[in-house]
């Protein structure tokens, strides 16, 4: 099938825009090929402090730098019920390297906080610029020059983002992501959404919800909804980092196991010491970059990613923009109804189909680059596989013909919707991005006069006041990476959707963020700038009028121009971000952060890129001619 036309002249406008720092990229990596560190130049003594610890078989094949080293970085920690599973890994990958003739080291581990646990919490306020963490932490861990290839053992919402930032730094070595799979599933998506929403009217006391959020949540692996870290599965096998199909197979399952050991087995083929050397800056192109742009809107996957596969790209020399998600999004249908665009969750989406019918619908209607290399070689068609286990030998399978369950799954031809519902928002409060696969369609205009809050707890002491029982659209500011880190507002989900369900006419307006579970009302997100660097959404007041139009793009303050021109931007006191739970070691990184639509990274802007106009005009790309 030809490449849809959107989708090519979305590809070939990236390619111009990041031809200068995409080629400054590619020379680095090929330079770190020819001349840089691998313990076949190190010197005699940094070599024997590599293996001085190995087992006296591995000590000589580390000697002998004939056979591949492979080094694994890991999220893991047992807390975390995703990352939990990993403990395990290092065995099963070490017995299956010997077993290639390999060898493999733990190169070093990286934190793994979570969304989950710290939502609502000052903690949250380390969440996002914890991916750059992370990232660095996977540099550090490479750093030592003596790794052929890398596994990279991670699965959550910073955690694959940080990891792939920091090991395309090192693009020469080949590189796979080893996932841990989700956990079976538990309490239904919608039940415990409605008992979320119950507590929040003060129906429920929190013995109730705990005992729901416990069934939801209540075993090893991923939760099951798909926010970010679903979503960064799915990317990671249309990007062609996976195994095919190894996204979504549960943990501590012989399936799960042999995956491990063959993705091991697969990074030494792939060295540059086995046979078919795939470098991960040959895998992560430009095309690959488009490829998951549309899978995640194929999905509705997390709008999260709207910033983390900015900051991906920007790491491997491309550089994407919203407006590449928005025009993206009105020619890519919506395949998938996964909590929260729908009542099922990523078991039963696997069960459908999963990632493997997926990848063939859009290659099949022209929406994906086929052409695109993968860790398991072949094209992307041969992504689109799923595994089984015969014995104790893997063997990949197509896909069935039609979904198995077309509530949760459609074939490209008939999707739920025609559009990837995700879009840019344009007006005189700057540029935002909105999901809509889960706004219902009557809900995605609203124009209601404005609350003011500088802090989501404001928000639920309002709502608790009964003080928001009208239409209105809450504005939450000084919430952008700069201000405090650009924490999700996961928590404000359940009062605000108790005021639509009232019949109110509601929305969110904010420079911070929303979960990628978030969904069923109207939120304009990740408003740029953010008001802590002079944004104007900081001119907004009290009473103003705000349109928010998910149909036609608008973010606009219904005020008199002269008024709005006229009008200090406010400030805010942040002092109380500052410190406490770790915060004051993240100063740095606030006073350095970009803005969301550059990745809301810290280490810098991206030389030679082609940055387009003003964030504040209505459109930054003009047409696609």
């Amino acid at each position: 099938m030809p490449i849809n036309p959107i989708v090519d002249a979305v590809t070939r406008r990236i390619v111009a825009r990041s031809a200068g720092s995409r080629s400054a990229y590619l020379a680095r990596v090929e330079r770190a090929r020819m001349t840089g560190a691998h313990r076949g130049r190190i010197s005699c003594t940094n070599l024997a402090h590599a293996f001085a610890a190995e087992p006296a078989h591995e000590k000589l094949v580390l000697r002998e730098v004939r056979q591949p080293n492979i080094g694994i970085v890991s999220a893991y920690n047992d807390m975390l019920s995703a990352h939990q599973p990993l403990a395990r890994y290092p065995d099963l990958i070490k017995q299956a390297a010997r077993e290639a003739g390999a060898v493999a080291q733990f190169a070093g581990g990286v934190p793994a906080m979570c969304d989950g646990v710290t939502q609502g919490q000052p903690g949250m306020e380390l969440s996002l610029f914890s991916r750059d963490v992370i990232a660095m932490s996977t540099a550090i861990a490479l750093s030592h020059g003596v790794f052929d290839a890398v596994l990279c053992l991670g699965v959550c919402d910073k955690i694959v983002p940080g990891l792939l930032i920091g090991a395309l730094q090192f693009g020469h070595l080949p590189t796979i992501f080893v996932p841990a799979g989700p956990m079976t599933s538990g309490l239904s998506n919608d039940e415990k959404a409605k008992i979320r929403q119950q507590f929040a009217e003060g129906k429920l006391d929190r013995a109730a919800l705990l005992e729901a959020e416990s069934r939801a949540y209540h075993g090893a692996g991923t939760c099951t909804f798909y926010g970010t870290a679903n979503s960064n599965q799915l990317l990671m096998e249309v990007m062609g980092l996976h195994l095919p199909g190894a996204a979504f197979v549960t943990p501590n399952t012989p399936l799960r196991d042999e995956l491990t050991r063959t993705a091991a087995k697969r990074a030494a083929a792939i060295s540059h010491l086995g046979g078919d050397y795939t470098p991960l800056a040959s895998v992560v192109n430009e095309h690959a970059m488009v490829n998951a742009l549309v899978g995640l809107l194929a999905t509705g996957g997390s709008t999260n990613h709207t910033i983390h596969l900015v900051a991906i790209a920007r790491a491997a020399g491309i550089a994407i923009d919203w407006d590449d998600f928005d025009q993206l999004s009105s020619v890519v249908p919506l395949l998938a109804r996964i909590y929260p665009n729908g009542a099922a969750d990523v078991n039963h989406f696997h069960a459908a189909g999963g990632c493997a019918f997926v990848i063939r619908e859009l290659l099949a209607a022209g929406l994906l680059h086929g052409d695109v290399r993968t860790i398991a070689g072949g094209t992307l068609a041969d992504q689109a596989r799923e595994p089984v286990l015969d014995g104790n030998t893997i063997s990949w399978r197509a896909p069935p013909e039609k979904s198995l369950d077309e509530t949760v799954l459609r074939p490209a031809a008939m999707p739920f919707s025609a559009d990837g519902g995700l879009k840019v928002l344009r007006g005189n409060l700057g540029r935002s991005v909105v999901k809509v696969s889960a706004v219902k369609p009557v809900n995605r205009i609203v124009e209601a006069p404005a609350a003011i809050f500088d802090d989501q707890d404001d928000v639920l002491a309002a709502f608790k006041r009964g003080e928001l029982e009208r239409d209105v659209v809450v504005v939450v500011r000084f919430q952008g990476p700069r201000a405090n880190g650009m924490p999700e507002l996961h928590k404000l989900t359940p009062a605000l959707g108790s005021l639509q369900d009232k019949g109110f006419r509601v929305a969110l307006v904010t420079d911070g963020r929303m979960s990628g579970a978030s969904g069923k009302v109207p939120a304009a997100i990740h408003v740029s700038p953010e008001c802590v660097a002079g944004g104007p959404l900081g001119k907004v007041r009290n009473g103003d009028i705000i349109r928010l139009d998910a149909e036609a793009g608008i973010l606009q303050s219904i005020v008199d121009t002269r008024d709005w021109a006229n009008r200090p931007v406010a400030t805010a006191e942040l002092t109380h971000n500052q410190f406490g739970m770790g915060r004051e070691l993240f100063v740095t990184a606030r006073a350095n952060a970009l803005s969301a639509e550059e990745g809301a990274g810290t280490f810098g802007t991206l030389p030679g890129a082609t940055i387009d106009a003003n964030p504040l005009e209505p459109a930054r790309t003009g047409a696609l001619a």
